[in-house]
């Protein structure tokens, strides 16, 4: 698996980690390092991930804004009404698009693959319908 999907993998499971706890970031970060800690075989300390904790603090940080952009994007559906797992793909795939700026073709296919790994069908249609509208206020940042 290429090190940049398992980065946002756990992303992901951060991400979602801080949502449902309502915790500061730093200390969702650390639990999950302690978690991968406790199940490796080796019982020396996972390296850190600077890609994974890039995405994530930068997603906790602008959540607000971001969820402002996927609201927007997401005809009747409130962000705290969406499942968790999808808000917290989004979250991620707003943010390293928007701030990042990886190309949006590639985070809205490795979104995707998230979806269809943590979510179901109907959210990988939800969320590329989305993130579509996105990318292109991304292509397009002066259009109204």
């Amino acid at each position: 698996m290429p090190a940049r999907h398992r980065s946002r993998q756990r992303a992901l499971q951060v991400l979602f980690l801080w949502d449902q706890r309502k915790q500061d970031i730093g200390d969702a970060i650390s639990s999950f390092y302690e978690t991968l800690g406790s199940e490796e075989e080796d019982p020396q300390r996972t390296p850190p991930d600077e890609f994974m904790e890039d995405l994530v603090r930068g997603a906790a940080a602008g959540s607000g804004a971001i969820d402002e952009r996927i609201t927007a994007k997401s005809a009747n559906w409130r962000i705290e009404r969406m499942p968790a797992v999808d808000r917290n793909i989004l979250r991620l795939a707003v943010y390293e698009m928007n701030d990042l700026k990886t190309p949006p073709a590639v985070v809205i296919d490795e979104a995707l693959e998230l979806a269809r790994q943590f979510s179901g069908e109907e959210s990988v249609a939800f969320i590329n319908g989305v993130l579509d509208a996105v990318r292109r206020d991304v292509d397009q940042p002066n259009t109204p």
